[in-house]
């Protein structure tokens, strides 16, 4: 029975040292990344300069043209992450802000993502490997249900979300391999398919009448002196409860309307989602009425 202890608690120390060490091989990976995510590229950044940066998710990542800010003399980035939602936007901005970034006008997608206020698993996890190396992530995470083991237990982080940050993408990383996410100033447009859903039922979808992070991102704009504009973006005709938008108004009475400034579907590659075309459309409305000089 001693043996039989002796023996396990070496296979327990074994375990234990193992995972420390592919805890800190991995992280000092993602510690040198700038090229293959719009995270990354945040946290391993210097102070820059924007005069227009853009946050949501991929209604602000399909929406957004930046070129055509760029066109107008504007240096912007898009920064809206397909899938993410206002918790992820929020952490972004608060790292932007601890990097001294320069912004003079955050546009925020706040529609359908006002109805949560939670993050995405997938997005969420692509901050996890600097939970360590940075108080305003950990902070950020620590109302999560699993924080404690995310953050307390080697190698953990690395083993639950292996998808998005386990070994293929450690492997990605180390190499330098590039992704799209960064071309076109952060704006990934879209085509339109002949399969693209057309339909959308949003009549159980709900609006949060205070969105923790969506405050977040307002008040970080006002203490920081920069413009923050909120806007709801275009969907398809075919959609139902599209009164959605109306409750949206009546909770946050800051954030413009555009949700029927495109409206036909051959302007949109899903939905929710619109082509080049629309998107180009969408935009320009946005610079003539923050931007035009």
């Amino acid at each position: 029975m001693k043996k039989f202890l002796i023996y396990t608690a070496k296979i327990i120390v074994i375990t234990v040292l193992i995972a420390v060490v592919l805890d800190g091989l991995y992280t000092a990976v993602f510690m040198q990344s700038q090229n293959r995510g719009k995270v990354e590229t945040v946290f391993n950044s210097k102070a820059q300069k924007f005069d227009v940066v853009m946050l949501g998710s991929s209604r602000a990542n399909n929406h957004f043209v930046t070129q055509m800010f760029e066109d107008r003399g504007l240096k912007a980035f898009n920064y809206g992450m397909s899938g993410g939602h206002l918790f992820e936007a929020s952490l972004l901005l608060k790292l932007m802000v601890e990097r001294k970034y320069v912004i003079k006008n955050v546009i925020l997608e706040a529609d359908l993502n006002l109805a949560s206020d939670h993050g995405t698993e997938g997005i969420s996890a692509l901050y996890l490997p600097y939970i360590h190396n940075s108080k305003i992530i950990r902070d950020h995470f620590v109302s999560q249900e699993d924080f404690n083991e995310v953050y307390y237990i080697p190698f953990y982080r690395y083993i639950r979300y292996e998808t998005k940050i386990g070994v293929r993408e450690v492997f990605f990383t180390a190499i330098h391999k590039k992704t799209n996410q960064l071309e076109n100033f952060g704006y990934h447009p879209l085509q339109k398919h002949k399969n693209g859903n057309m339909k959308n039922n949003i009549v159980n979808l709900n609006p949060l009448s205070h969105n923790k992070y969506y405050e977040e991102i307002k008040n970080i704009c006002k203490v920081n002196n920069i413009n923050f504009i909120a806007v709801m973006t275009p969907m398809c005709e075919n959609v139902t409860g599209m009164n959605y938008f109306d409750k949206v108004k009546k909770f946050y009475p800051e954030i413009h309307n555009y949700e029927n400034v495109v409206k036909e579907d051959k302007y949109f590659s899903s939905c929710g989602h619109m082509t080049d075309e629309g998107a180009k459309i969408f935009t320009g409305r946005i610079i003539n009425d923050f931007f035009k000089k």
